[in-house]
């Protein structure tokens, strides 16, 4: 829908005031409505949680985030989500003022800490996320290990390969995802970690915006 502010304020969604497709003009016969109303923008910032709620049509419930410093984040290839600190807004395809001002919306691509993610893997493969670290051998957890879990995570080791530019973002400690929820309609900042194809394309784009 158009959004126009008439004389009278407000904001509104109405076709009422537009022209004609040949471009003449219509008359105005009726005031506006209830339903074609338009509220001002969430611009959702990094920060303490902070969430109002908005009664909309139906006695329905939207969530306004207004500040927001963690979410829920998706790692695809492994089938686990944990949650995680949002750290820093780098890159959104549809305005870089969004990125200069840090505003959390949809699609935008952001850095998250990587801690909690490695520590899963950890756990699950036995072996230390990040090439650097890798090296590193760990004696202590061995010996705390039953037989049967040392076979299940030996195992599980054959699987352990994640893509080259993930296993890079460990050793910075954090990770980049794309925020796939809406947090000015939702209250929420979810959504996933990016990785192989996209997350190329992406690393791309945002050496290209470092380069200008």
């Amino acid at each position: 829908g158009v959004v126009s502010t008439q004389s009278t304020g407000g904001i509104s969604r109405d076709s009422v005031h537009k022209r004609r497709k040949t471009g003449g003009k219509r008359p105005i016969v009726r005031k506006k409505r209830k339903f074609e109303l338009g509220r001002p923008a969430a611009n959702t910032k990094i920060g303490v949680k902070r969430v109002r709620s908005l009664r909309t049509m139906g006695g329905n419930q939207k969530f306004r985030a207004l500040r927001l410093d963690t979410g829920n984040f998706a790692w695809a290839s492994e089938g686990i989500t944990r949650k995680s600190r949002v750290l820093d807004v780098v890159y959104n395809a549809s305005n870089n003022e969004l990125v200069r001002t840090k505003t959390l919306v949809k699609n935008a691509i952001i850095q998250i800490d990587s801690t909690p993610f490695r520590q899963w893997y950890e756990a699950h493969y036995g072996v230390t996320a990040g090439r650097k670290k890798k090296t590193e051998e760990k004696v202590e957890d061995a010996t705390s290990k039953s037989n049967h879990v040392q076979r299940k995570i030996e195992a599980r080791k054959a699987d352990s390969k994640i893509g080259q530019l993930l296993d890079d973002q460990f050793n910075t400690g954090r990770l980049y995802a794309c925020i796939a929820s809406r947090p000015g309609q939702s209250g929420r900042c979810d959504g996933y970690i990016l990785e192989g194809k996209e997350l190329e394309f992406y690393l791309k784009k945002i050496k290209m915006k470092k380069s200008k």
